[in-house]
């Protein structure tokens, strides 16, 4: 058969461990033999990072800037096992944090649901999607081990003459400290993403945060998204009959456990982080999750939104067989594939996304699937196979698809 063209390029970041090797599996069997693949190759596996002082990171989130969609593999963010195993030069930071700080952008994840993959909240019945804000909080906190007796205090210079300077605690004995920080035009672009990703996909959008807590830091976002929705979008969602709201995270949680889903729940990032493997877990597996990043501007990051699996590939190495569900990667293929189609209109190339994903759920659905989703599969016999048996099960379902 021709291979279906690509125009302009997608930025693909390759990655590291288990979802590496899944990563070329996906490329050799599903992509290669249909699409004339056109992209601009990055090589995010840490011991690459390490060997460019994490420059080439850099030098990917520019890349997507420039291209506007770009899809990437898991990483390592290291941490101090890391850097001795792999003999790093320093801790370096994590990728997906600096490629959504260079974008500016918001993560938004949703459940990719199966009819024989139950959610564990039996009322659940439409995918839950967790907008993540990607900038600032703990992850670019400054920490201190406080080792004795002594006074901590929050200070602010300004740079017109303005301060501030307040006691945090005094320290009696020792504890530990840490400072967050984020930003108005952050948190603007944030909700703005948001309001147009509800708009975009035509869902209800809930905010979440503990301003009764907060009443400065948390109050902040709930304020500027009040003042955007107000003044630029309140029309467009009175005009498709989808509704925003803010309330308090805690009642956020209860209202999703007693909801059937379909909608949007915007979050902070540490709470967005932990929200969506919630979610992610109790509709099945986080392996079959979408993850994409979405810039103010427009551009499009597709990834899966677990790790390296790194249990898996030292199996690997060993030589032994392993069942690593694919899925989540596979689904960051397709929505990189689709978004280049629809951005230069080429529908080819999005009936190929479709029909790809199309193919990996009903492969599932007749019961073939890796090791992680077969406790949980009801109504279908599992069965159960190694990764690269699973990808090539996917393929005869996608060459039928493709006639």
């Amino acid at each position: 058969m021709n291979k279906i063209p690509m125009k302009n390029k997608i930025v693909e970041m390759d990655g590291d461990e288990m979802t590496r090797i899944l990563w070329k599996m996906i490329k050799d069997e599903l992509l290669l033999p249909f699409v004339e693949l056109n992209t601009e190759y990055y090589d995010l596996g840490l011991p690459h990072r390490d060997e460019t002082d994490d420059r080439v990171t850099y030098e990917a989130g520019e890349a997507i800037k420039k291209w506007r969609v770009g899809v990437k593999c898991a990483t390592i963010t290291p941490n101090a096992q890391r850097v001795e195993e792999y003999k790093l030069k320093e801790m370096w930071k994590s990728p997906n944090g600096t490629i959504r700080a260079i974008l500016d952008g918001t993560v938004f994840r949703a459940p990719i649901l199966l009819s024989c993959v139950k959610p564990a909240v039996r009322n659940w019945k439409k995918p839950i999607t967790i907008a993540r804000h990607a900038y600032g909080d703990v992850y670019k906190g400054t920490e201190y081990r406080v080792p004795e007796k002594g006074k901590a205090e929050l200070v602010f210079t300004g740079e017109n003459g303005a301060s501030f300077r307040e006691t945090v605690y005094e320290f009696e004995c020792p504890g530990v400290l840490q400072g967050l920080y984020n930003k108005d035009s952050s948190i603007k672009s944030f909700a703005r993403s948001c309001f147009q990703y509800a708009i975009d996909t035509k869902q209800d959008l809930w905010f979440a945060t503990k301003d009764t807590i907060s009443k400065q830091y948390d109050q902040t976002f709930k304020l500027i998204f009040q003042d955007i929705f107000d003044s630029e979008y309140k029309a467009k969602f009175d005009e498709l009959g989808i509704e925003y709201f803010y309330t308090l995270i805690d009642d956020a949680v209860a209202r999703v456990i007693r909801s059937e889903g379909g909608y949007i729940w915007a979050c902070k990032n540490y709470d967005g982080d932990v929200m969506s493997d919630m979610v992610s877990t109790a509709f099945g597996s986080l392996a079959m999750m979408t993850s994409v990043l979405v810039s103010p501007e427009g551009c499009y990051e597709y990834e899966a939104a677990h790790g390296t699996v790194t249990r898996h590939y030292y199996r690997y190495l060993k030589g032994e067989e392993t069942s690593t569900n694919p899925i989540a990667t596979i689904f960051a293929w397709s929505g990189a594939i689709k978004k280049r189609g629809e951005l230069d209109a080429s529908p080819e190339l999005t009936d190929f996304a479709d029909k790809l994903e199309s193919a990996c759920l009903d492969t599932l659905e007749s019961g073939v699937m890796t090791k992680d989703l077969a406790g949980l599969a009801e109504g279908v016999t599992p069965t159960v196979v190694n990764s690269l048996d699973f990808i090539k099960a996917i393929r005869a379902e996608l060459e039928k698809k493709l006639g």
